[in-house]
């Protein structure tokens, strides 16, 4: 019964691979739910410690923390083993947030004092550890699995993975919108450190047990891409060099990122609204839980019967290219209906249809890749360009901070990035479909 359900969902799938994608999936639980705890108590924090209107500037001043972080990233990268370094640094972000949780509770530094400014250093610490571990650790995650996959496996089990992520955020943002009054947010910070520190346990199973869930098509796999692979140190800029140097890094860059510089207008202006209209660091922050759990309920809906038979069905391209068009008409909408309501709605959608199709597509292109680009490459364009894409969505916001000039000329410039973006979908889409029928490896 399970297995006929099984293969509905995602295809031909094996029990080996069910027993594999399972364990990715727990660990990616953890990871994410955790995350979206964080995520949702960082923008609450940052606006009751320093204000709403530092809100675009921290989206920009975690560029510059993030380029230090990750120039030191790559250099662990060329000492440890990748399952140590996932265990590192978990372990460093887990002992991290439980450290902020205690000085949340002072009556200086913490959230008693209720006069919010820019001198407010622990606001600023908060979101840039918070950016940092969504960036850093979810990149990291996808480049261990990418390292023990094939693509034709990737494409049934990367749905599964979604799907587990998905519910642990629902978890954690429905446990936000119902308890945070109840236990208080320097609680709820402890919470989520514990769920960090529970991701290296997950990792060590599943390193245990890894060898007897691979087929032997991904152990070949894995093989041919470790003999392209240099063993000596390529340095901590070698990724940067690596986009450089393929187009289709590249286009992969425009891919996962483009949608980031969108969906932060929608988000601004749906978090000005909700400060204005609540009054209390509780109520927005329970607000903020509901409009996660409302988007990762609707990731985890698609990315649980939808992602797979899209991919399957459409194809990779297909789903690449569908994804800026659905973005296109959520912006027109939005320019029509202008409200609190539509960016609410639309901000759910592009969020929660880029997690669920856009993310899983984007990480299957880096299967048919080498380890440094997988590591190195992937680390830049999902950290850096990432956060590079959100603080220009932010600075726009900051250059029209009239909401009806947000409204216009925010509208006119995300159909200017659309229009740019579908024919590069269309071109890596069409670049992976050579890789893997003519067995290649981009290195």
């Amino acid at each position: 019964m399970l297995s006929r359900i099984a293969r509905t969902l995602w295809g031909d799938i094996s029990r080996q691979e069910l027993k594999k994608f399972g364990l990715l999936s727990l660990i990616f639980f953890f990871i994410i739910g955790s995350y979206w705890m964080l995520k949702v108590m960082k923008n609450s924090l940052f606006m009751h410690l320093v204000g709403p209107q530092g809100l675009p500037y921290a989206k920009m001043v975690s560029i510059v923390s993030l380029i230090v972080l990750l120039l030191f990233y790559n250099k662990l990268i060329d000492i440890f083993e990748k399952t140590k370094l996932l265990y590192i640094i978990s372990i460093f972000y887990g002992f991290l947030y439980l450290i902020i949780s205690v000085l949340l509770t002072h009556p200086t530094i913490g959230i008693e004092n209720t006069a919010a400014g820019n001198d407010r250093i622990l606001g600023w610490v908060i979101y840039v550890a918070i950016e940092s571990f969504g960036s850093i650790v979810v990149a990291l995650f996808w480049s261990f699995v990418a390292t023990i996959m094939d693509p034709t496996s990737g494409k049934r089990g990367y749905p599964i993975i979604v799907a587990g992520a998905q519910l642990g955020s629902i978890f954690t943002t429905f446990f936000l919108m119902t308890q945070t009054s109840r236990f208080g947010v320097p609680l709820l910070m402890a919470m989520a450190a514990c769920c960090v520190l529970l991701v290296p346990l997950m990792v060590k199973i599943f390193h245990t047990h890894h060898y007897e869930a691979v087929s032997n098509a991904e152990q070949k796999y894995e093989k041919k891409i470790d003999s392209k692979d240099s063993k000596k140190s390529t340095g901590m800029i070698e990724g940067l060099r690596l986009i450089g140097s393929h187009t289709y890094l590249l286009g992969i860059l425009v891919v996962s990122t483009a949608y980031e510089m969108i969906g932060v207008l929608f988000e601004l202006q749906m978090e000005y609204s909700a400060k204005a209209a609540l009054n209390s660091l509780e109520k927005v922050t329970e607000f903020l839980g509901f409009y996660g759990l409302m988007m990762n309920g609707i990731s985890f809906l698609f990315a649980l019967i939808g992602t797979s038979f899209f991919m399957r069905r459409f194809g990779l391209t297909a789903c690449l290219v569908l994804y800026p068009i659905f973005i296109a008409c959520m912006v027109s909408f939005s320019w029509v209906f202008p409200g609190l309501w539509m960016f609410f709605t639309a901000s759910i959608l592009i969020k929660g249809f880029g997690y669920a199709l856009n993310n899983p597509c984007k990480e299957i292109m880096y299967i048919p890749t080498s380890n440094d680009i997988k590591f190195k490459a992937k680390s830049w364009i999902d950290v850096q360009g990432n956060r590079s894409a959100k603080s220009v969505g932010a600075a726009i916001a900051a250059i029209f901070p009239i909401a009806s000039q947000l409204l216009l000329y925010g509208s006119i410039i995300s159909l200017g990035i659309i229009g740019f973006w579908v024919p590069i979908a269309l071109f890596v889409g069409r670049k992976h479909q050579n890789l893997v029928q003519n067995n290649q490896i981009v290195s």
